[in-house]
């Protein structure tokens, strides 16, 4: 076997089991159950969002709620961001302040999620512009860049 085709066989695994499928869905397991329930609630808050773009934020910023790092359950990391969403807390009181259905614990994933579908949605993406609402989440190509992959792969997936 050569180098090459080992490699690509290592690559192939890695990929699969990165977004393995569960037995009874189209969604990939690495998302948890009560998170993609709520992407996909939240993915009706404007026209071009979806539950995968969420999903993507998710991963990106705290593995879906399951990061242990400061600020994802409690207090906040070194920028000041809180919660599975990482607010920082004038973005998230802005957010409840033009969306008072937003509930107010920025902690709970039933708040944070549509939170962040509507900031997305207000940041450009209700006008089809994701790249500009994401880089108003996180001003950085790169993570637009592993935002859109984790997207486009939870899409496949599902």
């Amino acid at each position: 076997m050569s180098l090459v085709s080992t490699s690509l066989g290592l690559m192939l695994l890695a990929a699969a089991t990165a977004y393995p499928m569960t037995a009874n869905s189209a969604a990939p397991a690495d998302i948890p159950a009560d998170y993609l329930a709520e992407y996909r609630q939240a993915a009706s808050t404007c026209g071009p969002l979806d539950w995968a773009l969420l999903a993507g934020v998710g991963k990106v910023e705290t593995d879906h709620g399951r990061s242990p790092l400061p600020g994802v359950h409690s207090g906040a990391n070194s920028a000041g961001a809180r919660g599975p969403m990482q607010f920082l807390p004038a973005t998230f009181a802005d957010v409840r302040g033009h969306h008072p259905e937003v509930g107010p614990n920025v902690y709970n994933p039933r708040h944070a999620i549509p939170a962040a579908a509507h900031y997305l949605c207000d940041s450009g993406l209700a006008h089809g512009n994701t790249r500009r609402a994401l880089w108003a989440y996180n001003h950085s190509t790169a993570y637009a860049d592993d935002v859109l992959d984790h997207a486009a792969r939870y899409r496949n997936a599902g």
